[in-house]
């Protein structure tokens, strides 16, 4: 396995300034030994050019947010990561890698929930490079590598929760969004560790029921709204009656016995729970006769 190594290049501009005084030097020495005819020294001002010509091409730069990893011929030496003008072995490899935050969306994958219904399910993942030589010479593509694993793990973090919760304390694709992110960050961390690469985010940027069930689960989640709207207002009728008869009885405006409390009890319910607004009905009789 390849692990990471800090190479540690010579300052470039010292370096640069030597190459061209040993060009300008062999350039002057090549003119003298053409017009003294001296054929050693032509010899030895050509190759004085020659050296300074490729030793030019050990000179690189390194820009901020990037690393160079350097291989002499297939063998990895090291990686440079500090931004600089640097100078190395000219028959160094220099491959440029960007360790920068990239971030992408995932297609939208049709999968099934922990219920077994069909959903569609997106998400945006934000991740770095981290060790150039894992990312390099790990996997073959370490790009491809981060986008195919990361829908393998958005599929398998799908299949393990359900779209909607239907038990206090369950977690949920569409409502635990945060402990469904780090669960996402986990399982993605995870899978590409091997390529040298940190997960800084990931968050569901889609989710949907299938269109072949959405319009069944929209009635279904209709129904649960109605259910949950018609238990409130049950609940606040009840404590509006239960504090009118506390009111009656302790300003004593009437005395009620128990049928008389049970029939204002309906009524007030009644009332008070109606979609429609109630319509009074005088009683000028009793309900004992």
């Amino acid at each position: 396995m390849f692990r990471e190594t800090e190479f540690r290049p010579a300052r470039g501009f010292p370096a640069l300034f030597s190459l061209v005084l040993l060009i300008a030097l062999s350039i002057a020495t090549l003119i003298v030994a053409v017009a003294t005819q001296s054929v050693p020294l032509v010899v030895v001002a050509l190759l004085g050019f020659i050296v300074a010509a490729i030793s030019l091409g050990g000179c690189f730069i390194v820009n901020p947010g990037d690393a160079k990893v350097l291989l002499l011929f297939g063998d990895y030496r090291g990686t440079v990561k500090k931004p600089g003008f640097w100078f190395a072995n000219p028959f160094l490899a220099k491959k440029r890698i960007s360790l920068r935050a990239r971030n992408f969306e995932t297609a939208k994958l049709k999968v099934n929930d922990a219920r077994a219904n069909p959903i569609e399910i997106a998400a945006i993942v934000v991740w770095k490079v981290v060790e150039t030589a894992e990312a390099l010479f790990e996997v073959d593509d370490y790009q491809k590598y981060v986008a195919v694993q990361s829908e393998s793990a958005v599929r398998t973090v799908a299949q393990g929760y359900p779209y909607d919760s239907h038990a206090e304390g369950e977690h949920s694709l569409s409502t635990h969004t945060d402990e469904i992110s780090g669960s996402l960050k986990a399982a993605l961390q995870d899978r590409l560790a091997r390529a040298g690469v940190e997960i800084i985010e990931a968050r569901i940027s889609h989710l949907a029921y299938a269109p072949e069930i959405a319009q069944a689960m929209l009635r279904r989640q209709q129904a649960t709204a109605i259910i949950a709207a018609r238990y409130k207002i049950v609940e606040g009728a009840v404590g509006m009656v239960e504090n009118a008869l506390e009111m009656l009885s302790a300003k004593g405006v009437v005395h009620l016995d128990e049928e008389r409390r049970a029939q204002m009890v309906s009524n007030l319910l009644v009332v008070l729970c109606s979609e429609r607004d109630a319509s009074p009905v005088v009683n000028a009789g009793s309900i004992y006769q």
